[in-house]
């Protein structure tokens, strides 16, 4: 599910991949919302963050917003010159070597937030997790050619309702493609509330250690591909 891409994936191979790195990344959201109050993958609500902190002069909110949406952003474009870079030169399985370096990255956030005094963990914690959410939805959406979103669900609840229509139109004979996608999309939002769930238990339990937990996840669901690329 890491290896092919594009237009030679098949539907099994987007629902696979789509549910396993939603649902870690609903724990990642989660688990940022709750040690800091913001969501690490919610970039419409961090900007419109921003521009209520710009009208009611909150300094604080627009300096967190925009720190935020650079997070994410320089995250999405780490991942995409690393792939274009792997692509050049032909490496193999590059998607998921991201996926391996995300994992790491998440592992060791989640020991160091551990140790950070509060204010200092909070900044650590929100801008870590936005940077590494940017990285996963932008190898998700390189390797599935924008069919799959794992940290995007206002997206997927989108795509969800397109289906939904076209499948209600033609209820009577309804096409096999679009009951695929309306599974696709139905099952990664699923995924991503359980795994949100997951998150907020094990952010009960163990704090910000729990994100080593959800790193480990993502190291072992892509270190298989790249040592067969190897």
């Amino acid at each position: 599910m890491l290896v092919h891409e594009g237009p030679s994936r098949s539907i099994g191979s987007d629902l696979r991949l789509g549910c396993t790195l939603a649902a870690v990344a609903g724990g990642m959201n989660v688990t940022g919302f709750l040690a800091i109050g913001s969501y690490a993958a919610n970039m419409t609500g961090n900007l419109s963050a921003m521009a209520t902190g710009l009208v009611q002069g909150g300094r604080m909110a627009v300096l967190c917003g925009l720190g935020l949406v650079v997070a994410f952003v320089a995250g999405a474009v780490l991942a995409t010159l690393r792939l274009r870079a792997g692509c050049r030169r032909g490496v193999a399985c590059m998607h998921a070597r991201i996926i391996v370096l995300e994992g790491t990255a998440l592992v060791a956030l989640g020991m160091v937030a551990a140790c950070l005094p509060t204010g200092a963990c909070a900044g650590v914690l929100g801008y870590g997790l936005g940077f590494l959410m940017g990285m996963q939805n932008a190898t998700v959406t390189h390797i599935s050619g924008a069919r799959v979103r794992t940290t995007h669900m206002t997206g997927m609840l989108t795509d969800l309702g397109l289906e939904l229509a076209q499948w209600m139109e033609n209820r009577a004979t309804p096409s096999p493609d679009v009951t695929a996608r309306l599974r696709l999309h139905g099952a990664i939002i699923t995924s991503f509330v359980l795994g949100g769930s997951a998150g907020a238990l094990g952010y009960g339990l163990w704090g910000a250690r729990s994100l080593m937990g959800l790193g480990a996840a993502l190291i072992l669901l892509a270190l298989p591909a790249v040592l067969r690329g190897r």
